[in-house]
């Protein structure tokens, strides 16, 4: 079954703009198989060319995929070593299908902290993308939601200490302003893969209304099927954003 026979049964106009996904499980993956667990991400970058593609189909908005967390850092040297040559390796491959299908390359986290040729392909696939107005794929990469908050917290500190900014100004709009996602909506939609169920100190913020969905399927086993089932899903569920639900009409 391809993605474009399956969402038959998905109104256009009540599909997420914006998704979040943990991909969760590449390592797990690859124990299963008594495979290293690069194999796992490797076969993890395929799941994404996969959803990345259904999400341009069914026109979503924004798709932000959690690529590599701050607490990554602490993994062993050669993972990261190798999951750095394997994000280089699928920006350089996708360049052109991204742009080929008007899709925008964006990056939230501290990509600073990456390699100075991982950090050289991010900047030659995000100019090149620039014009696209089609689908924002959105990686958070080096990214953490308490980083982004504290570097929030001090840009406005520091706005008010210079006389710049009064603190009754602050408020939910000017946070929002501040995060590393200000030019994008908050996710209406976040999906873990693996089963785990907690966040992982992803977009903290952010996530405050989007509907939460946890599957125990492991990233590199995500596929665009199910990916269209939880979508479905989602547009059974009533958002009421803190309010009572709807009552009919008497």
């Amino acid at each position: 079954m391809n993605s474009k026979a399956s969402n038959a049964d998905l109104a256009p106009e009540g599909l997420p703009r914006h998704v979040a996904i943990i991909m969760d499980g590449n390592g797990r993956w690859a124990k299963k198989r008594l495979l290293n667990r690069v194999r796992g991400h490797e076969k993890g970058a395929d799941a994404v060319r996969g959803i990345v593609r259904t999400c341009r189909e069914l026109k979503i908005q924004v798709l932000t995929l959690y690529a590599f967390s701050t607490e990554n850092w602490q993994r062993p040297a050669s993972e990261i070593k190798a999951l750095m040559g394997l994000l280089k390796k699928f920006l350089t491959e996708e360049e052109q299908q991204l742009t080929k299908n008007n899709i925008r390359l964006e990056v939230i986290g501290q990509p600073q902290r990456l390699p100075d040729d991982v950090q050289a392909i991010i900047r030659q696939v995000r100019g090149a993308t620039a014009a696209n107005d089609g689908l924002v794929l959105n990686l958070a990469l080096s990214y953490g939601g308490r980083t982004e908050i504290v570097e929030m917290v001090r840009t406005i500190a520091a706005k008010a200490a210079a006389g710049t900014l009064q603190p009754e100004a602050i408020d939910e709009a000017l946070v929002a302003d501040h995060l590393y996602t200000r030019h994008l909506p908050d996710p209406d939609l976040m999906i873990r893969t693996s089963g785990e169920m907690r966040i992982s100190n992803f977009l903290l913020w952010q996530l405050a209304y989007a509907e939460l969905f946890v599957t125990p399927t492991l990233w590199p086993d995500f596929s665009p099927e199910e990916f269209i089932a939880i979508l479905k899903d989602y547009q059974q569920r009533e958002r009421r954003f803190g309010k009572v639900p709807a009552q009919p009409e008497s």
